[in-house]
């Protein structure tokens, strides 16, 4: 007959894969199992699990997924599409949208709609006033649990208190669902962490979310996750199979070639003429182009050869292919290798026709033939549509499971960021050391919290001469996090270092737009802080002889605490204070902090795992060669006095040791040393706390004004440093492995 076409070809091989599929589930089929060496291991009933379909594109494996919802076979797209695209993102957008406006009576029926409510039409248009002033109020509830402690808790509150999974369950994809809905509430706690958002806020990114899904496929961590890939069968790309094998396979596209635009337009080649060298040609005319042209379609088509290899080798039992013919089968990977190779094995870029249906059960025959018992041919007739109902089951007697573990509630994953937490306002997180800092205070310029002020001294009246070069940058934690970016990303050894740091400065201002005032002025600030020393502590050393060799950006840690999984006891802030006392003189410059410890903003005790990130380790060598490693943490704190000009005063050592003990950064220092420790002592032969660490730099960037900066009894102003004995951080890390009983 004739040729047919693409589109109807497609779906009816669809329904007609469908049908193959029930007819195999229903048989007595079943897999063998074998061992490496060949030996059979047993036999198991042939399930959807042991399927996949393999195609092309991501349009092809929904249809073949709709194709088998028909039929009743259960099946799921691995990886094809964003979950951004689904009905349970759109779910999250009414819901997020009635929590940003509680009392709006249109998003709050466009909520009770969703899973997360499970009203239905007939409930809405009977619900009387008491039903939806009950709405309501459960909506206010949500939000402030979205506003005091974060998606997570939001999701699990309504899971728990709406009964979520047995709703959802009850429905067919329900499992399906109740997977995009889980998945996307872990992706809208880690943008509202990640960016701190509010309702607000993180209903305009999910909004923005949904509207692109479609070009979003490409996106890992928003592809869509499997519910149940045992019990299914897996629909997915080609591409995507690489690397895996299934007992059978069905590949219902082979016959039809990768898509190739026509017409003119830009074409990718390897050009032989320039040692096979990627060009791209986008003259679209000239005498070369109708060869590049030809080049780039041979690629493509030799690229469809090889997907169609990488596609055959996928079965392990069986392969399942359908042949079509369309017009365009002829150039397809399946038509040339059937009709179009040569005798020496060869196989052109195209195909010169399409056989017809006669000549194409001719030549599978033939192969069947030359292989007797290995292939068979079957011509597609239609019939009545069968559903598959799956194997049958023994009713079982269904109880309840009894929760009778015991929590330990002071177990957790604990940070400086989460024992502190008292000291900050709540915000839209539950995970500690976001990418965003949260041990920098958000009050504007001058309304920071501050302790009794420091008495003047002789040396005021020159140290407030020299100002501070970041006065007019703003405060906060954004802030604090872009000028963390920007040190990080920045090579501080560059020849150029104002470039450098303006290249950096662009860059992150890319990414997360933020008003700093005067940009020149932040480059300036920044260049200075990097060619300031850093005082005795470090013989001097400045941030600018730093190579990229001798540094490690953003070191990352998480440390059991009193063992970890499995505590012995409780590690307490107490117990830390008497190691400082133990091991602290009188006239170390932290010796009074054990004292501070008592704060009751503080969490007094913890227990689970500390974890946390330095912002840079630093490797040394002394005047003998000697290494050693140091500590350093960028601060952006704005230190001076309400309506006064800020100067090196306001960053003179006194004044540091101040804001170390007040902002429990005396702490942070403590914790991120034992971190260093534990992992030297891990890495380094032979290490000695005493000889191998160099001590802590905490760098208050607005009082860093560059190889100038003026010093106070020998330290420099901006920079607190500190060397603790290596017999307390000894002692300090035996404490957060044994802490205390009980």
């Amino acid at each position: 007959g004739g040729s047919a076409s693409n589109a109807t070809a497609r779906e009816h091989i669809a329904r007609d894969l469908a049908g193959d599929l029930v007819t195999l589930l229903s048989s007595p089929a079943q897999i063998e199992t074998r061992s490496r060496d060949g030996a059979t291991l047993g036999h198991e009933a042939i399930r959807p699990g042991h399927v996949a379909v393999l195609v092309r594109t991501h349009r092809n494996a929904s249809m073949i997924r709709d194709a088998l919802d028909e039929v009743g076979i259960p099946a799921v797209i691995n990886g094809a599409g964003s979950v951004f695209g689904t009905l349970a993102a759109r779910d999250w957008l009414a819901l997020a949208e009635a929590i940003e406006r509680p009392s709006s009576w249109p998003r709050a029926r466009g909520a009770a709609l969703t899973p997360f409510l499970g009203w239905s039409t007939e409930q809405i248009a009977a619900a009387d006033d008491d039903a939806w002033e009950s709405l309501h109020r459960r909506l206010h509830r949500w939000a402030r649990v979205l506003r005091e402690r974060g998606v997570a808790s939001l999701a699990e509150t309504i899971t728990l208190a709406e009964g979520l999974p047995g709703r959802m369950l009850k429905a067919g994809d329900g499992e399906r669902r109740l997977t995009d809905i889980r998945h996307i509430a872990q992706l809208l706690h880690a943008a509202a962490t990640d960016e701190q958002m509010g309702a607000a806020a993180l209903t305009a990114w999910l909004r923005r979310r949904v509207a692109s899904a479609a070009q979003e496929t490409g996106d890992e961590e928003r592809s869509r996750r499997l519910e149940s890939d045992e019990e299914a069968v897996q629909v997915l790309t080609i591409h995507r199979s690489k690397g895996l094998e299934f007992p059978v396979v069905y590949f219902p596209y082979l016959w039809e070639p990768g898509y190739i635009p026509r017409g003119e337009q830009p074409v990718f080649f390897h050009d032989p003429d320039r040692a096979d060298a990627r060009t791209i040609d986008v003259g679209l005319e000239g005498p070369d182009y109708p060869r590049h042209q030809a080049q780039h379609q041979a690629e493509q088509r030799g690229e469809d050869l090889r997907l169609a290899y990488v596609a055959l080798t996928r079965a392990r039992h069986q392969a399942v292919v359908w042949w079509a013919g369309s017009h365009d089968s002829r150039d397809s990977p399946l038509g040339r290798l059937l009709f179009s190779q040569g005798p020496d094995g060869e196989i052109p870029p195209g195909g010169t026709f399409t056989p017809t249906d006669a000549d194409a059960v001719a030549r599978c025959e033939a192969l069947a033939l030359a292989a007797p018992g290995c292939v068979s041919v079957e011509r597609e007739t239609p019939g009545l549509r069968r559903s598959w109902s799956g194997p049958q089951r023994e009713a079982a007697e269904l109880s309840a499971s009894v929760f009778d573990r015991r929590l330990d509630w002071r177990w957790r994953r604990t940070s400086f960021s989460d024992i502190t937490a008292g000291l900050y306002e709540a915000r839209v997180t539950s995970e500690p050391e976001t990418t965003v800092l949260a041990d920098e205070p958000t009050a504007p310029a001058g309304t920071t919290p501050a302790g009794p002020p420091l008495p003047a001294g002789p040396d005021e009246p020159a140290l407030r001469a020299v100002g501070s070069l970041l006065a007019g940058m703003p405060v906060g934690m954004r802030v604090g996090t872009f000028v963390h970016e920007v040190l990080e990303a920045t090579d501080f050894a560059a020849g150029d270092l104002d470039a450098e740091l303006t290249q950096q400065v662009q860059r992150a201002q890319a990414r997360r737009p933020l008003d700093l005032g005067d940009t020149d002025a932040v480059v300036a600030g920044l260049r200075a802080a990097i060619e300031t020393p850093l005082g005795v502590t470090v013989d001097g050393d400045r941030l600018r002889e730093v190579q990229r060799a001798d540094r490690l950006d953003e070191l990352t840690f998480e440390l059991p605490l009193v063992g970890g999984d499995d505590p012995s006891g409780r590690l307490t802030l107490q117990a830390i204070g008497a190691v400082l006392l133990e091991h602290l003189p009188a006239a170390d410059p932290l010796a009074g902090y054990a004292d501070r410890l008592a704060d009751p903003a503080l969490r007094p005790t913890v227990r689970g795992y500390l974890t946390g990130s330095i912002d840079l380790v630093l490797r040394r060598r002394d005047a003998a060669g000697a290494v050693s490693f140091a500590i350093a943490d960028y601060k952006t704190n704005w230190l001076g006095a309400p309506g006064e000009s800020l100067s090196a005063w306001d960053h003179r050592p006194e004044a540091l040791i101040g804001e170390m003990e007040r902002a429990h950064y005396a702490l942070q220092a403590l914790l991120y040393t034992v971190a260093l420790h534990r992992y030297l002592r891990w890495r380094l032969a032979e290490y000695e706390a005493q000889r191998h660490l160099a001590g802590v730099l905490y760098l208050f960037v607005r009082g860093m004004t560059g190889a100038g900066t003026p010093c106070v009894d020998g330290e420099p102003c901006g920079v607190f440093a500190w060397r603790p004995p290596g017999v307390l951080v000894e002692a300090l890390s035996d404490v957060f492995d044994q802490g205390v009983s009980g």
